[in-house]
């Protein structure tokens, strides 16, 4: 008992001892819906006056990717000195979504530069960054558009899906924090950090004079991993305040804050993914915090508003459409081993459902004082590979109380409790065909490889 107490304490207190700047209440706010968040993003960007930065896993070519760049195009007519650039994932862009062919269809990296013709009296400068040598061992994951003093955070993408400008679209979270400091700190690191690089390239050029650097990637590969966002303490333990973390590679110092925060927890923790792929620190870290009595609550996709899932009838049903069953078999195992925890109502899964949409959230809450806002999906592959960032939130005197437990009762809305295992489908209930190329991938053991890289 008394180790507990003093890993407890250790946990805590590498959080209290992390720099940290002060948050002004009521300039921190919750959007709720995915339509919130593109309005917030149009009109922050109709009335910027110095920077628009924009890192994304991708900035889509349909009708929600023309509408926020024509804004950005309008904006920089009216304000010539704008300064005006975009950040995408290298490998992302130069592929088209899964399920269609590269070869038929205009890629992203093709648009950007129809962009910077069809727009050339307003220079909007796009770049590829690639964070890995291959896709499958890196990505550009980093959140937070950064509009003036302004940080607008989401999982999100820009794209009707999550835009919410058709009928379906996928869910995240999406804050927004006005924050001279957090947007000057977060836009210092893409400017020294990321964009002096030589590995980074503009996309909106012409494509003959883009080449992948595999030497400089290598070099700013091994260059994040040591980076670190530059600030000093300016708030205290005692006031609500906000803290940016950026990490990559196993031992970073954002996986290192996860697990400080989870091993802080005195009461209760929930802990939002979109895919039950938890990392093994993780996965320990909760079961011990179990055995210490603690409440956990996860709420985590149906495998059908996972991002990869497709009905197995359809032609287009390929191999990577098998992720969400084995997801899906994760989280089985899982309940099934710690099911005396739910008996008790210690433990509490919930799955998320709502008609067609999709499900992206990802955060974790620990106890009234502390939050994780993030793009990191809690997976092996963000743990391991991905440049990941996030906000942590520490309140103390629990000013943000009411946001918080207005944005859980939206996403709990549409959730359904797992009080047992045998609730979860098992592989013997799965269509033939997702039971062969399972049976397949066992036999192989390519699950373990897969379930590290995706």
């Amino acid at each position: 008992m008394l180790t507990s107490i003093k890993n407890n304490l250790n946990y805590h207190k590498s959080l209290t001892n992390l720099k940290k700047l002060p948050q002004i209440p009521s300039d921190m706010i919750t959007l709720y819906r995915a339509r919130s968040f593109r309005k917030i993003i149009l009109e922050k960007i109709k009335v910027a006056k110095k920077h628009i930065y924009i890192p994304v896993l991708y900035f889509e070519k349909d009708d929600s990717g023309k509408e926020v760049f024509e804004a950005l195009s309008l904006s920089k007519k009216r304000e010539p000195d704008l300064d005006i650039k975009i950040m995408v994932d290298w490998y992302r862009a130069k592929r088209n979504r899964i399920g269609e062919s590269n070869n038929q269809l205009m890629t992203n990296k093709d648009w950007y530069h129809l962009l910077s013709l069809n727009f050339s009296n307003h220079e909007i400068r796009i770049f590829g960054i690639p964070v890995g040598m291959i896709e499958i061992f890196g990505t550009f994951h980093l959140k937070g558009i950064i509009i003036d003093d302004s940080v607008i955070y989401s999982g999100a993408s820009i794209s009707n899906l999550y835009f919410h400008k058709e009928k379906r679209h996928r869910y995240d979270r999406y804050h927004m924090f006005h924050n001279a400091d957090l947007a000057k700190i977060m836009k210092n690191f893409i400017d020294k950090e990321i964009l002096r690089s030589p590995a980074v390239q503009r996309y909106d050029i012409d494509h003959k004079f883009i080449k992948f650097r595999k030497r400089y990637t290598n070099q700013f590969r091994k260059r994040l991993k040591k980076c670190h966002y530059q600030f000093k303490n300016i708030a205290s333990n005692e006031e609500l305040s906000v803290c940016p973390i950026i990490g990559m590679g196993r031992r970073n110092s954002l996986n290192r804050t996860i697990l400080n925060l989870m091993g802080s927890t005195k009461r209760y923790m929930t802990i939002c993914t979109p895919y039950f792929n938890l990392p093994v620190e993780m996965i320990k870290m909760i079961r011990e915090l179990l055995t210490l009595g603690k409440r956990i609550e996860i709420i985590v996709g149906d495998k059908t508003t996972n991002d990869f899932y497709v009905d197995p009838k359809k032609r287009s049903f390929r191999w990577i459409n098998i992720l969400p069953y084995l997801y899906e078999i994760n989280l089985r195992d899982f309940v099934n081993i710690l099911q005396r925890f739910v008996n008790n109502r210690q433990l509490i899964i919930r799955y998320w459902k709502y008609d067609n949409h999709s499900y992206h959230l990802k955060g974790i809450w620990i106890d009234s004082n502390w939050q994780l806002i993030t793009g990191n999906n809690f997976n092996r592959r963000s743990w391991y590979f991905d440049l990941e960032n996030a906000i942590l939130i520490h309140d103390p005197m629990e000013r943000n109380s009411n946001q918080i437990e207005k944005e859980m009762r939206f996403i709990q809305l549409h959730t359904r409790s797992i009080l047992h295992y045998e609730q979860i489908e098992n592989i013997c209930s799965y269509p033939e065909k997702v039971q062969r190329r399972i049976d397949r991938i066992h036999r192989t053991k390519m699950d373990r490889l897969i379930k590290m890289v995706i």
